[in-house]
């Protein structure tokens, strides 16, 4: 008995139907495919079997369709058309969503995205969030950029590299004329937080070195236009002074200042392959720039 004598037909059947009517050929169709000639002529023939109609007439010297061939061949087309536009959809809503909370890190978040969306013919969608650890958490975005210590369980944390910092100030403040600064000099100034996802605060001197005065922001632009409103200094990783993010602020190189680590963080299990996949092209870039 058949294989499809109960009337099933698998998209296997319809593939290699397909491929053999668009070439011709048998064996320009088994080649295509990558199976063997007589795979291929045992599955067109359960097709056919399962139709009840021939699909080709073999009996010509080159492989033609019949009358049912070409109607068939006409549904099949726009199906896979319709299939292909399926594919496409379901791919881009599985695009990769990066987050992070301010400046992204540079040459290596450019390099890293190019690479990862010519490999995988995926998107990475930029999500900018006050927390990324939240949105992650929430499920806003599939990893985070993270600047500063990680502890968390249940996280996967991946350490990318260190970043320089520099204090920040405003154009009006007396320090906006030195040449650098001391780590264990910021203390003494009043230092302007971000709360949310700031690297430097209180807690980064002990306890009995730590400034006297703190301004709290919940966010990188309340941090900045604080620091250029000279309510205090501020500490932030080289790439803000690559960027001139502001024109009302002065960056002053600090001299002994801890490096701050930059780490890739996601949820285990979530995407697992793709967000793999990024992982590896993200520390190879940084291994290899």
């Amino acid at each position: 008995m058949s294989e499809l004598s109960s009337g099933r037909v698998e998209l296997r059947h319809l593939r290699s139907f397909e491929a053999v009517a668009r070439l011709r050929s048998f064996t320009g169709a088994a080649a295509d495919l990558a199976i063997t000639q007589p795979a291929l002529s045992r599955t067109v023939r359960q097709l056919e079997d399962a139709l009840g109609v021939t699909l080709f007439d073999r009996d010509t010297r080159h492989v033609e369709l019949t009358a049912a061939g070409e109607t068939l061949l006409a549904h099949v087309e726009r199906a896979f058309a319709e299939l292909e536009r399926g594919f496409g959809a379901v791919r881009r809503a599985s695009n990769v969503r990066l987050g992070f909370s301010w400046l992204l890190p540079d040459p290596w978040a450019q390099r890293t995205v190019t690479r990862f969306e010519r490999d995988t013919g995926r998107t990475v969608d930029l999500v900018r969030t006050d927390d990324p650890l939240a949105a992650l958490q929430q499920g806003k975005v599939d990893l985070a950029v993270v600047r500063g210590p990680v502890r968390s369980s249940a996280l996967r944390v991946v350490h990318l590299f260190d970043e320089t910092r520099v204090a920040v100030c405003s154009v009006r403040s007396p320090l906006a004329g030195r040449a650098e600064l001391a780590w264990r000099e910021v203390p003494r100034w009043p230092l302007v937080v971000n709360i949310v996802s700031g690297t430097t605060g209180p807690w980064s001197w002990p306890p009995d070195e730590r400034p006297e005065t703190v301004v709290e922001t919940a966010n990188f632009d309340e941090w900045i236009e604080s620091v250029a409103a000279d309510r205090g200094i501020g500490i932030a990783t080289e790439v803000a002074m690559r960027r001139n993010i502001h024109p009302a602020v002065r960056f002053v190189p600090l001299r002994g200042a801890p490096p701050s680590p930059v780490t890739l963080v996601f949820l285990p299990h979530v995407h697992e392959a793709l967000l793999r996949r990024f992982v590896e092209i993200a520390v190879h870039d940084d291994e290899t720039g």
